[in-house]
């Protein structure tokens, strides 16, 4: 049942704890998460496991009916409350909302429409935000050791800084089964509340990492055995001639908006493609072409098989 804003406890460490939840819509076949709670630190290499705190994922704030309901239905991090507008008409996604909470223990303020938008960081919170647990990092290194029984498919992003579109990119590559989104620390938008609505709850599933600097990530996946395709409008070779490369792990790189790819990113690549232009614009928006590009080597695989 949901509780009213004023009568809120006063004490936030005293918030029950998520549970699990009946309910699940994930496709059986969607990658492997990473559960990082799970594996051994290692220690014998003489120190522990590094904690990145200061520029990590983010994902506290999450607004917007579907991306609020997936973070429920994820189970992954602690939900602290959902805050519902006290005016918002019953819909099929609301009930949901409000049934797994209800499962799952997760609080449920009832506030007015205009402080559930005074505290919105993105355009449209459709009556609907919840605040939760950080989202936590996957390490490179673990996801390249981890034991797996297909080649990997992963993404890396050089310096995308919209928040619409990196939210678009990271809810195809969630459609596309990629394993793992890489992230540079810097220059680049993280997880967002605008992020984590765009995504349409992609954020809860996806193994997202925060590489220090995407060159140096790039060269550690390629000793690792990966080969790294960057997408480039001035490539010779088109993204439907990957052929053979796109059965082994895989990693495509994608471009910031408008520049592209950076000089030591293209250079930390084993090899340049198009998206072929038949019409009179001369580029795709980059999310558009994540979605091309991840669905033509998962294409090719399935065609190879």
């Amino acid at each position: 049942m949901a509780q009213d804003r004023n009568s809120r406890p006063n004490k936030r460490n005293k918030r029950n704890k998520t549970g699990g939840s009946k309910k699940s819509g994930r496709n059986p076949n969607s990658p492997k998460r990473i559960d990082l709670s799970r594996k051994p630190n290692r220690s014998d290499r003489g120190g522990s496991r590094p904690v990145h705190k200061e520029h990590g994922l983010g994902g506290e704030q999450i607004e917007g009916r579907q991306a609020v309901r997936e973070l429920l239905l994820g189970s992954r991090r602690r939900v602290h409350e959902i805050w519902i507008a006290n005016d918002i008409e019953s819909s099929p996604v609301i009930d949901d909302i409000l049934e797994i909470a209800r499962d799952q223990r997760v609080q449920v303020l009832n506030v007015s429409r205009r402080e559930i938008e005074r505290e919105a960081r993105s355009e449209a919170p459709q009556g609907v935000l919840a605040k939760a647990a950080p989202l936590e990092e996957t390490l490179l290194a673990d996801l390249l050791i981890a034991p797996r029984d297909k080649p990997l498919l992963l993404v890396a992003i050089d310096g995308v800084t919209d928040p619409g579109n990196l939210g678009a990119i990271l809810r195809c590559c969630d459609g596309a089964g990629v394993d793992a989104v890489i992230l540079p620390r810097h220059r680049a938008v993280h997880i967002t509340p605008t992020v984590a609505k765009s995504s349409a709850g992609a954020i809860e599933y996806l193994n997202m990492c925060v590489v220090g600097g995407l060159p140096s990530a790039l060269s550690e996946m390629k000793t690792a055995g990966v080969v790294v395709v960057g997408l480039d409008d001035s490539a010779e070779k088109s993204i439907f001639e990957l052929g053979a490369v796109a059965a082994d792990s895989v990693c495509l790189v994608l471009g910031a908006e408008g520049p592209g790819l950076s000089r030591l990113v293209r250079e930390r690549c084993d090899s340049l493609a198009n998206i072929p232009m038949l019409g009179s614009l001369s580029s795709l928006n980059v999310s558009v072409a994540a979605a091309l590009a991840t669905y033509e080597v998962v294409r090719t695989r399935r065609v190879s098989k």
